[in-house]
């Protein structure tokens, strides 16, 4: 199977200053044309260092995906680095610079004579036509295709839907990959790989990868085959096993959200839901209200801070927050009953908790969370303790709502 190396090219990259979507879109794009990426590498302004980028990335695969340092200035090396790689020179193509000559006399701008150097390519190897003044590179050697292609990301697409994937797809051959993904939540990513064994082993086709944001562990399942039907057919028996296996920890495929699977719900079963907020100061408001077409199912929030608030707008007893505190099951509970009698709704979420940095105590710790929802079977409560920041505890506490919601509804 041909396998692709992506390497990216700048100091910005390294430094933080940029992030690399140009890596991420590359690797999307190969997927659609049947071609895993297998390794990526991002390397600073030095030609030695990209050299010995080159040599790894053709040694991993069999093709080379360069992006970045193509440009006219100082600090762009890829065209001298391809050019010492393949052992050869540069060479001035003189339609190269004609056509940058006239980029910028039909802007009515003198061209610099710094630019002269992207007419330069390596001998034997070819130019790709771009809209900007860098033209791509492509050269072969080893065995191996290299394109070089410039690092603004509109140039960077445009070359590659233009001129290298028409290349990479009659390469690719009938070869396909490719990959489902099943979004989980409730329990760890190393509870869910202890759940599946030996299907996440190195090495196996399909191989399962994962990872893991606020929670939500997305499980990969790649399938590589020498047709697209086959690698379907294996992608989707994984599907199958990995679903039998985690049972209601799988919320969803591709890219759902939780808020997205829980409103879908409501909506068929004609259900309506109201929220009352403290801790979260309305955080789990907006992860509803972020999917289109919300109005059909969420009625009414309220973010009670103060305990003021939670008395005066949702009922909470005064009493019951003098013996519990703020922060207690009961409490939860009064805001999630209080809310889903004023809204006159089906369902109803109370969350209170000490999301820090201060305020928390040896008995009710930073991160501790109470969470209600309150149906017209009954009110279900839990207790938890989030870790790591101020962020991280709202946004926890706002998902794993949604998740005691999502299993209510029987999904």
């Amino acid at each position: 199977m041909i396998k692709a190396s992506i390497v990216s090219i700048g100091n910005e990259l390294l430094s933080g200053e940029t992030v690399n979507t140009n890596a991420a879109h590359l690797s999307a794009e190969l997927l659609t044309v049947g071609i895993p990426v297998v390794t990526s590498y991002a390397i600073g302004d030095e030609i030695d260092q990209i050299v010995l980028a080159f040599e790894r990335a053709c040694t991993d695969a069999d093709i080379v995906l360069v992006t970045g340092g193509l440009g006219p200035t100082d600090d762009d090396l890829t065209r001298q680095a391809m050019a010492k790689f393949l052992g050869v020179e540069l060479q001035l193509h003189a339609d190269l610079l004609e056509k940058i000559e006239r980029f910028f006399a039909s802007r009515a701008l003198p061209m610099p004579e710094r630019n002269k150097i992207q007419a330069y390519i390596p001998a034997g190897a070819g130019a790709l036509p771009n809209i900007g003044t860098a033209p791509g590179i492509r050269a072969e050697t080893r065995g191996k295709l290299l394109f070089a292609l410039p690092g603004v990301p509109m140039e960077m697409e445009r070359m590659f839907a233009e001129s290298v994937a028409p290349e990479l797809k009659r390469r690719a051959g009938g070869q396909a990959v490719v990959v489902r993904k099943l979004q989980c939540f409730g329990a760890g990513e190393s509870a869910i790989a202890e759940l599946l064994g030996d299907r996440m082993q190195r090495g196996r086709n399909p191989l399962i990868n994962c990872t893991v944001s606020s929670g939500v562990v997305t499980l990969y399942i790649v399938a590589s085959a020498q047709n697209k039907q086959e690698a379907e057919r294996m992608a989707r028996k994984d599907e199958e096993a990995l679903r039998d296996v985690l049972g209601e920890l799988v919320f969803g495929t591709d890219d759902q959200t939780l808020a997205q699977v829980v409103g879908e719900e409501l909506a068929r079963q004609g259900k309506t839901l109201a929220l009352a907020e403290s801790c979260t100061g309305g955080l789990l408001a907006k992860l509803v209200t972020d999917i289109p077409g919300a109005s059909r199912y969420f009625t009414h929030g309220w973010v009670t801070y103060s305990d003021e608030a939670k008395t005066g707008e949702l009922g909470v007893p005064a009493a019951l927050i003098e013996r519990y505190g703020a922060v207690s099951e009961q409490a939860a509970e009064a805001m999630a009953r209080g809310a889903r009698r004023k809204a006159g709704t089906d369902f109803a979420i109370g969350i209170t908790g000490i999301a820090g940095p201060t305020g928390g105590t040896e008995q009710k710790p930073v991160g501790l969370v109470y969470i209600s929802v309150d149906s017209g079977t009954g009110c279900e409560s839990k207790r938890f303790v989030f870790t790591h920041d101020r962020r991280f505890t709202r946004l926890r506490a706002a998902q794993t709502a949604l998740n005691m919601l999502r299993l209510k509804l029987n999904i």
